[in-house]
């Protein structure tokens, strides 16, 4: 019996977010046009987004003994999201993230770790209950690969459905494979892995490569304003998720508001087509609002935008 809809492993950053006309120079000084602080970090993004798509949703990670570590906590229990296996680190500050936003809504981000380098796979390991309890687990790479490949192969053996998204983009650790279930991707990191230009006439090519060489149930290849890319392979469906036309603001965690709203779906035995279907919807909804955890819509926004 599953204790929990979706567990996450993932990072906590503080975004410290600049707001400018364009991307400064090397060795210049640019005026910006504002600032604003925000929590985010994929790990809490996602947790909280499926946590209001309706999951019950637990995060595992490792926050600082600080201000910003308090924050989190206090946020995560608003919005129902189980911290019990967060670890506070006595030494290492809570990661911070350095957003730069243009007019566009387009970004540019800097992370610094601090305390989510230090999850260790004994941590992981201690977190064990919630991993193997959970309908689905979602891991992203900003954490430590081993923290990650020990909660992937924890969650596997126990037959819980799992979610890997492959960001930042760049070379990822081959081992990992053998315990993910749906690769979600974005366009850069797909090219990453591939060494393709993702454009639209490969991305079905992208999508298989990846399912084949990953041996996935699923490949997710999400396209920003071209929408989606979905292959499932158990239930023999390719296809193209459109895009939704939404006033766009702020496009930072747009890509965990979607990962976050797929787990739920996924939880919930939706097929994966019908889960990226709700989870574009919830990604499309994120990007009218400035902040990461806190763009993430409820499910009756998603739903709303869905149907009409």
């Amino acid at each position: 019996m599953t204790q929990y809809d979706v567990c996450v492993l993932g990072s906590f950053m503080k975004d410290l977010v600049a707001r400018a006309e364009r991307r400064p120079l090397p060795g210049e000084t640019l005026h910006g046009t504002g600032f604003a602080e925000f929590l985010g970090g994929k790990g809490v993004n996602q947790a909280i987004a499926a946590s209001r798509m309706g999951a019950r949703t637990a995060i595992v990670g490792t926050i600082g003994d600080d201000r910003y570590g308090e924050e989190f906590l206090e946020l995560l229990k608003t919005d129902g999201v189980d911290t019990d296996w967060v670890v506070r680190h006595p030494e290492l500050g809570t990661g911070v993230g350095l957003p730069l936003v243009l007019p566009d809504g387009s970004n540019s981000i800097i992370i610094v770790s601090r305390a989510n380098s230090a999850i260790t796979v004994a941590d992981v390991e201690a977190a064990s209950p919630v991993l193997t309890s959970s309908a689905v687990l979602s891991v992203q790479l900003e954490l430590p690969v081993e923290a990650s490949r020990a909660a992937l192969r924890l969650a596997s053996a126990a037959g819980v459905t799992t979610i890997l998204t492959p960001a930042p983009a760049g070379p990822v650790d081959s081992s990992l494979a053998a315990f993910v279930d749906v690769l979600v991707p974005n366009e850069v990191e797909a090219a990453a892995l591939t060494g393709l230009d993702c454009n639209d006439s490969q991305v079905p090519v992208i999508a298989r490569r990846l399912a084949d060489e990953w041996n996935l149930r699923g490949c997710v290849i999400t396209l920003g304003p071209r929408g989606a890319y979905v292959l499932d392979r158990v239930a023999g469906v390719e296809l193209r998720v459109p895009a939704h036309a939404v006033a766009t603001v702020d496009t930072v965690g747009a890509g965990d508001a979607f990962c976050g709203s797929l787990a739920a779906s996924l939880a919930t035995g939706t097929t994966l087509a019908d889960a990226v279907r709700l989870a574009n919807a919830a990604g499309a909804l994120s990007t009218t609002m400035n902040g990461a955890a806190t763009s993430c819509p409820d499910r009756s926004a998603a739903l709303a935008l869905l149907d009409s």
